[in-house]
């Protein structure tokens, strides 16, 4: 095991040039199995985490998020960041205590985002978003871990698409102490182009959950990481719901048929 202070000095590393693809793994096996392709980091998901505990998003219980990253941190040797979602919180102050709880996890990254999880406005107020990402840079500051923070902006996520705002968050966030920034769900090249310029230096996290982009394309235009949400997990899901339907339905097992060998898969781990 590399051990926390590595992988948080390898996540600032990776972020510093380059871009990187960082899946997103939902359990233990599946890090383990995406480590061995030669991903050089990984992210928690709170949707794939959610739905092994048969709940929707955002609904997994906090205590359950921390002990799965735990799992997910000291079953791999690369960064693991953590979709800490909102904080599990909405005041600063409480941000920062999760935040405390979630840096002696082993994580070596971390993202918070401003929604509001419903209510009249999907959004946090802007001015009580930006303290809530200084809270949470102070809180990992006083922790000296070093873990690196990414503020999420979500107007493109709970139906606010509005790239001024979403711009006028990010580069508020980044002056409140975000290491890496990001806004889920933007997917034109102008919308990439603007974030990326908007917060530059400063490292842009891109979610890719649709076939809108290629590694390639995604570095030419600025992006530092490219990450993928709960799609890996949906796309597993999407494999064996068909299949179970197919048994349900049709009485029938044909998709039984090319599966892998999973216990090679794991056959070197202890």
């Amino acid at each position: 095991m590399r051990g926390a202070a590595g992988t948080v000095a390898e996540f600032h590393r990776l972020h510093e040039a380059g871009c990187f693809v960082m899946p997103n793994p939902w359990d233990v096996g599946s890090a383990r199995v995406l480590e061995d392709m030669g991903f050089p980091a990984l992210a928690t998901t709170s949707s794939g985490f959610a739905w092994t505990l048969g709940r929707p998003d955002t609904r997994a219980p906090f205590e359950a998020v921390l002990e799965h990253l735990r799992a997910v941190a000291s079953a791999v040797d690369v960064p693991v960041n953590a979709d800490l979602e909102d904080g599990y919180a909405v005041a600063p102050e409480d941000v920062a205590t999760n935040i405390g709880l979630a840096v002696r996890t082993g994580v070596a990254g971390l993202s918070v985002e401003d929604s509001s999880r419903g209510g009249e406005d999907p959004l946090l107020d802007r001015d009580l978003a930006v303290a809530r990402v200084a809270a949470a840079r102070e809180e990992i500051d006083r922790s000296g871990t070093g873990v690196l923070l990414t503020a999420r902006s979500e107007g493109f996520v709970v139906g606010r698409p509005d790239l001024e705002e979403t711009v006028r968050r990010l580069r508020a966030y980044a002056d409140a102490g975000a290491d890496c920034l990001y806004a889920p769900r933007i997917t034109t090249v102008e919308e990439i182009r603007a974030v990326v310029g908007a917060v530059a230096p400063r490292p842009v996290n891109l979610l890719v959950n649709a076939p809108f982009v290629t590694v390639d394309e995604a570095a030419d235009l600025g992006v530092r990481r490219i990450s993928v949400g709960g799609t890996l997990a949906r796309a597993a899901w999407g494999g064996w719901l068909g299949v179970a339907r197919q048994i349900a339905q049709d009485g029938t097992f044909t998709g039984f048929s090319d599966l892998p060998d999973v216990d090679a898969l794991h056959r070197e781990r202890p």
